[in-house]
């Protein structure tokens, strides 16, 4: 006779995801960090006592934003390389879909995430209940099912037994290399609180490791005879590489071979900064060194890559007729996009087998000089646009050259949208894997600081580096408070440019005129004066703000031995960008237009997308 245990259907769900452990570095260790909350009516009495009788096994951590406390368990398993990951609960209505946009940044960026936000009653004798949506023509609809195409799994829980099933499913999809990505489990308030008889079997405990598919051997042959015949090979290295926990077999393949390597804002710091044949990034915000080499590529690995735009330059990076792609992805979807060559396998598995298949065979020994000589010449490049300087109003790139001197490449830094993941993707000299935490494939503006809790609960040891822009830093600061509330320092480098100055760049780039982006070209009465140091000393921050690019370095020189989460506020320049590097991106341009700098744009725009390889 099956033994069962009588629980609600809460508490049946916070007591599996305790016993679901995985295995880091030979320790055994659970593979849920713990779970984000804010409670409402929705969650607090059927999710929020099944969460407190597990709070020992199973940590519940307060948010301050539902958004944001689901960027923060998106950036713990980003810094963890998905090896483990957590699961955040809201209340239904604006709670659940403030979540939405952490669920889609989750999706595109393939991280793992548990969403449980509370449903509608699924008995519907009270409804219509407080925060529902009512559709006139569905009665199943309700706010959850906004997170149905954000979610690589979801199901609603109307019944208690119905967790057994959707629990198994949902740590599939968090665990698998290919798969991966946001589940929602849509739980519905009355059916929290139901008991129903368990079998005991369910809370056995259960280690999870990652799955590692070796390479289909005609696959693999496919790729190596490729190869082989290659006079200008060039690898990109994606987030994949490290997710796969890849990178010391990227090394050894680099250096056996010859091959230069090229990272995307997924991939960077797969390679140290310092590797000579790394050639840094590549595409839209690339180096010269690294997109000089895409230009002329006959063959390219892409490991572990999407293949966005930013990364081929909206296809016009490429411009070898004759080249062939090989891709290598875990996941069939992205291994053959573009007609690439599929090489579907997990990333340190098919580069182990394709070192041994290409032992003793190396790129021609000229390409890889061309390659290292072009390095060189980026770096002499990068070094200009990061000098120190007495500017009043420093560039982005003249702060992140203060941050890399004081910070070290052994800190890790983190950022997302604007204008800094351009000028960081270039300049900023990765050190270990996962020290360059990019936030740029959603590019949602509000996540850094959080997602800055996030990597510091993942690494605590680590010195995590959050640069934010001011723009972003209005949209979400919050978590400031709970990052001093739960003893986790983060040093923020907050850099003031009065508006959203990277939109504003390409608007002028466009052909547009200066309008809505920065402050002073937005409707007003007057200019807010805001003070950024002040506030954040309000959420209970260490803070300073600095008028110059030396004392900005003393100011991250004390944060080091600061006690709390520091943020550091510098002005900067709103117009000023790296010049070198970089690659066209395809932003349409209008066809008629009574403005003679859009009319100039625009044929400027049509030449450049002549050189797109549409279909390749």
């Amino acid at each position: 006779m099956t033994e069962t245990i009588r629980l609600t259907a809460a508490q049946a769900l916070t007591r599996f995801m305790s016993r679901q452990m995985t295995e880091i570095d030979g320790t055994k260790v659970p593979i849920f960090g713990g779970v984000w909350a804010i409670f409402g009516h929705g969650n607090v009495a059927g999710l929020g006592e099944a969460l407190y009788g597990v709070r020992e096994a199973l940590p519940t951590f307060r948010a301050h934003n539902e958004q944001a406390m689901a960027h923060a368990a998106i950036a713990f398993a980003k810094a963890s390389f998905r090896r483990r990951f957590m699961a955040a609960t809201s209340s239904i209505g604006p709670g659940a879909t403030n979540m939405v946009t952490a669920a889609a940044l989750a999706h595109v960026n393939r991280l793992p995430v548990l969403l449980l936000p509370g449903d509608v009653f699924a008995s519907r004798v009270p409804e219509p209940v407080l925060q529902q949506v009512e559709d006139f023509g569905d009665g199943t609809v309700s706010a959850n099912d906004c997170f149905r195409p954000v979610s690589r799994y979801f199901d609603r829980i109307t019944r208690p037994e119905q967790v057994v099933p959707a629990l198994s499913r949902a740590m599939q999809v968090l665990t698998d290399p290919a798969e991966c990505g946001p589940v929602t489990l849509a739980f519905c308030q009355d059916v929290q609180a139901e008991a129903y008889d368990y079998p005991e079997s369910f809370f056995a405990e259960r280690l999870w490791l990652p799955r590692r598919a070796r390479p289909d051997r005609g696959e693999l042959a496919a790729a190596v005879e490729v190869l082989k015949a290659a006079n200008k090979p060039l690898i990109v290295a994606g987030g994949g590489v490290l997710y796969s926990q890849a990178c010391a077999e990227l090394a050894t393949f680099a250096d056996a071979t010859g091959i230069p390597v090229c990272e995307t804002q997924g991939g960077k710091s797969a390679l140290p900064d310092d590797h000579p044949l790394n050639m840094a990034a590549i595409g839209v915000t690339g180096t010269s060194a690294a997109n000089r080499l895409a230009l002329e590529a006959d063959v390219i690995l892409a490991v572990g890559t999407r293949l966005q735009d930013f990364t081929t330059g909206s296809w016009a990076l490429f411009r070898n007729r004759d080249k062939t792609i090989i891709g290598l992805n875990v996941q069939p979807f992205d291994a053959g996009k573009h007609r690439a060559l599929p090489l579907v396998a997990d990333a340190r598995e098919a580069l182990a087998e394709l070192s041994a298949a290409l032992a003793g065979w190396t790129a021609p020994a000229d390409w890889t000089a061309n390659a290292e000589e072009g390095k060189r010449a980026w770096q002499a490049e990068a070094a200009k646009a990061t000098a120190s300087t007495n500017a009043a109003l420093p560039s982005d790139a003249q702060v992140i050259g203060a941050v890399q001197r004081v910070m070290g490449a052994e800190a890790t830094v983190l950022h997302a949208a604007g204008g800094l993941p351009g000028e960081m993707h270039k300049l900023w000299q990765a050190g270990a894997p996962g020290s360059y935490h990019s936030e740029y494939g959603f590019s949602a503006m509000g996540y850094e600081i959080a997602g800055g809790l996030g990597a510091k609960m993942a690494r605590p040891e680590q010195e995590i580096v959050v640069m934010v822009g001011d723009g972003s830093y209005l949209m979400m600061n919050s978590e400031i408070a709970t990052s001093v509330m739960l003893g986790l320092k983060l040093v923020i480098v907050l850099l003031d440019n009065r508006g959203f100055g990277c939109i504003n760049r390409l608007q002028v780039a466009t052909g547009g005129a200066s309008f809505n982006n920065l402050l002073k070209d937005a409707r007003h009465e007057t200019l807010p004066a805001v003070d950024f140091a002040a506030h954040a000393a309000s959420l209970g921050a260490v803070s300073r703000k600095v008028s110059s690019i030396p004392e900005l370095e003393s100011a991250l020189e004390a944060a080091r031995s600061n006690d709390r989460t520091t943020v550091v506020v510098i002005e900067t320049d709103p117009l000023a960008s790296t010049g070198a590097g970089g690659h066209w991106w395809d932003v349409a341009v209008p066809q008629v237009s009574p403005r003679r700098e859009i009319n100039a744009a625009r044929r400027e725009y049509e030449a450049r997308r002549r050189m797109q390889r549409v279909g390749d």
